[in-house]
């Protein structure tokens, strides 16, 4: 593994899930030394929600190869976010599909031992969420999407979070850990 960065970084990643989408964002603006991974959906449903995103670094998904995931094997990350995961996100991740910007960043921080929490939009058989210019939709997660999420909270260095309040509590344990090493 290559030597630790001089001030490590936390890479937080959208997929194209509208799910607490604001939330995530006014999270991503209280912290510090943070870059923004946008899958090419998350690029779109920003635009469709209408949010800004105003931090440090951002990366889009551009390139065939992921090249931005480079920066995993040069140690300056010291934690990954993906939040909200769309359930397509989430099947390709269970299944080791790396195939866009999101999924090779959480393939290639596995691979250097960074640790991934992982905000799962379908994490039970009926939830609200939010959909662009309405104000909350039921949806109704199938069981193969449950039994992903399922599948993603025994991987290695992952914690799969089901709610904000997860989210938040799982980015404050590991800010601890972090600021602790």
């Amino acid at each position: 593994m290559a030597a630790r960065h001089e001030k490590q970084r936390l890479a937080w990643a959208l997929t194209g899930s509208g799910h607490y989408l604001k939330e995530c964002l006014d999270i991503i603006h209280t912290l510090t030394d943070v870059d923004l991974f946008l899958s090419k959906a998350a690029a779109e449903i920003l635009k469709q929600y209408g949010y800004e995103h105003s931090v440090g670094r951002v990366f889009q998904d551009k390139t065939a190869s992921s090249v931005p995931v480079g920066m995993f094997y040069k140690n300056e990350y010291h934690s990954v976010i993906i939040a909200p995961a769309s359930s397509n996100t989430v099947a390709k991740m269970v299944c080791g599909i790396s195939d866009n910007l999101v999924t090779n960043i959480y393939a290639q921080a596995g691979k250097c031992r960074v640790p991934s929490i992982v905000y799962a939009c379908d994490t039970e058989p009926e939830l609200d969420s939010d959909a662009p210019r309405e104000n909350l939709v039921k949806v109704y997660p199938r069981r193969i999407d449950l039994e992903n999420v399922t599948k993603l909270k025994t991987f290695e260095a992952t914690t799969v979070v089901a709610d904000m309040a997860g989210l938040k509590a799982a980015i404050h344990e590991q800010c601890l850990k972090t600021s602790s090493s």
